[in-house]
C-alpha cells in the first residue's frame, strides 16, 4: 500500500483503523488533542484526540490541542509513510508546530509502529 498515493481522507480512515488495531500503542499516547492544517490540493483541518485507548478523528480542527502541526499535504502523506522525518522538517520549515514538540515525535513514533 503506497499512503503517498492515496487521498487524505483515505489516510485518516486507514489511520482510524490501524489505531483501534492496535489499542497498546495507542495507550501509550496518553490523553493529547492533535491538531492538523494541511494545505495543498487536499487543504483542511482535523484533529486526532488520544484518549486513552480509544482514538476520535474528525475532519475539523477544535481550539485547544496539545500540539498542532500545520504542514502541506504531500509532506503529510510523507510522514505518515514514513518518508519524512519531523525533526528535519521542523528545522527546514516543512512543518510548523504549535504546541508541545515534543508531543510531535512522540506521534511520529506511533506512525511508524501503524504503518
Amino acid at each position: 500500500m503506497n499512503i503517498e498515493t492515496m487521498t487524505v481522507t483515505e489516510i485518516w480512515k486507514l489511520l482510524e483503523e490501524k489505531t483501534k488495531n492496535n489499542p497498546d500503542a495507542v495507550k501509550e499516547m496518553g490523553t493529547y488533542t492533535y491538531g492538523f492544517k494541511l494545505s495543498g490540493d487536499e487543504a483542511g483541518e482535523y484533529t486526532l484526540d488520544f484518549k486513552g485507548d480509544d482514538v476520535v478523528i474528525e475532519p475539523s480542527l477544535v481550539k485547544e490541542t496539545d500540539c498542532t502541526l500545520e504542514l502541506s499535504d504531500k509532506n503529510f502523506k510523507k510522514l505518515v509513510n514514513g518518508n519524512l522525518n519531523a525533526t528535519s522538517a521542523f528545522m527546514m520549515g516543512k512543518i510548523k508546530v504549535k504546541g508541545n514538540i515534543g508531543l510531535a515525535l512522540k506521534l511520529e513514533k506511533l506512525l511508524k509502529t501503524l504503518f
